[in-house]
């Protein structure tokens, strides 16, 4: 496919945007299969749920000595390549303050001093800089190994005849990245691996900035390291609310990933059954070094990650432009790669992303604590709720402004929904359930001190 002339101006773009030819080469193995037809659907009846995992609330408790008996192994990966837009920010969203002045990337930071690991961030070109900046603000982290590396960036293709996307009013929309499972790619072609190899460091960490319940547990690397797994995933189960999100399940003995994207539209009953597909990815994921190296090799440094093809139109933002695919992989359907790769059942605390300003309000709040270690751990009940009306608190400058204060305490709270334009003041407590409904066009003020 590299040298068809089907593919010659992808591969012509995409050398005068100086990507490394491992990538040109593994993103015209997607192109071909596109070409072929072949959708990267994956149908029910061709996979099996998933019954039983090992529990990590049940693991031996001894495993925790050999995890730290292996922590100067191991090295911590966050991928940090999102910026904030969708809550109105134009920059990374780690760099987003969290708690007490501190933004997920200087947890992270710190998370990782802690430990004393090494830490590594995979950024997007839109990234790099604002977050190196921010880390290097950190002396501790300074070390032989890269503190980055950047993902590759793929060119989106046009439905209609499979040519190269064009949209000259913002030609960076031509563009797209070509989704997490980029990672494997990544490390190979920025030397980001050999250096991991060439330092001694056997075992990876790997989970996204913006899960604040993903750190280094010296139980569950004991686990990957004594098993001697190649690749071990945590997954969760699933909720109603995690219904639309992928799930794990098996298919000829090995575990794999099926994502929305990949579901025949004809089994989307069966894809949302969360009792009949119990658990989702995390994307906290546990990675030997050595083996990865090894397959990597094995396979002419390409994993062969089933492909998504995502639709979309070429500007996101206008539905009537070009509709283009976006070919894509996710990092953690390499599970069906690795013979002998594990899935661990892992307790929700574990996966504790902040997609919105909802999320972000609750993990402000005193419903979540910052421990000595620099973990966010909540204290809420379970099936706490927040939900705020996106009209009036989708962007940070419109949280920040209507929460002037902060937020109201939340740790006796069950549910908290916002609809309508509310303006907050000191010290309010929110208990139980409380449902604000305001529908006069104005907004009302909440008085310090305030009890809901």
């Amino acid at each position: 496919m590299l040298s068809s002339p089907q593919f010659a101006p992808f591969a012509a773009r995409m050398r005068a945007a100086d990507l490394p030819e491992l990538f040109i080469e593994t993103f015209a193995s997607y192109y071909a299969q596109l070409v072929q037809g072949r959708t990267g659907l994956i149908a029910e009846a061709d996979i099996t749920p998933v019954e039983t995992l090992p529990d990590m609330e049940t693991l031996p408790e001894e495993l925790a000595a050999v995890g730290e008996g292996v922590l100067a192994k191991t090295a911590v990966i966050k991928l940090n390549g999102g910026l904030g837009t969708s809550m109105g920010l134009a920059q990374a969203k780690s760099l987003l303050p969290v708690r007490d002045g501190l933004s997920f990337l200087d947890i992270i930071a710190r998370q990782a001093l802690q430990a004393g690991v090494p830490l590594m961030l995979m950024n997007s070109f839109a990234t790099e800089a604002d977050s190196l900046a921010l880390l290097r603000s950190y002396a501790g982290l300074e070390s032989d190994l890269p503190l980055s590396f950047v993902q590759h960036k793929a060119p989106k293709v046009t439905q209609a005849d499979l040519t190269p996307a064009s949209w000259p009013q913002d030609p960076q929309l031509e563009w797209c990245p070509p989704g997490h499972g980029d990672i494997y790619t990544a490390l190979l072609t920025s030397g980001a691996l050999a250096a991991l190899r060439q330092a001694g460091y056997e075992y990876a960490f790997v989970s996204n900035a913006d899960n604040l319940g993903a750190v280094i547990d010296v139980t569950l690397l004991g686990y990957f390291a004594v098993n001697h797994f190649p690749f071990m995933m945590e997954v969760a189960d699933r909720t109603e609310m995690d219904k639309k999100g992928g799930h794990l399940a098996q298919r000829d003995g090995q575990f794999i990933l099926r994502e929305s994207a990949q579901c025949p539209a004809d089994d989307r009953a069966q894809f949302q059954n969360i009792a009949r597909h119990q658990y989702f990815n995390t994307n906290n994921l546990w990675l030997h070094l050595p083996t990865l190296q090894q397959v990597l090799a094995e396979r002419g440094n390409m994993l062969g990650l089933p492909m998504i093809r995502n639709a979309k139109t070429v500007d996101p933002r206008d539905g009537r432009s070009t509709p283009v695919y976006q070919l894509e992989t996710a990092m953690g359907s390499a599970i069906e790669v690795f013979a002998g790769a594990q899935a661990v059942r892992v307790p929700r605390t574990r996966f504790a992303p902040v997609k919105k300003t909802d999320d972000l309000l609750a993990v402000r709040s005193d419903a979540y604590v910052l421990t000595d270690a620099f973990h966010i751990e909540p204290r809420t009940l379970d099936g706490f709720v927040v939900a705020l009306d996106g009209r009036y608190y989708k962007f940070i400058s419109d949280l920040d402004a209507r929460f002037p204060y902060g937020p109201p305490s939340l740790v006796d709270c069950t549910h908290f929904s916002v609809t309508g334009d509310y303006k907050f003041g000191r010290n309010v407590i929110a208990q139980g359930e409380v449902r604000l409904v305001n529908e006069t066009g104005q907004q009302i003020e909440i008085p310090d001190g305030a009890i809901l």
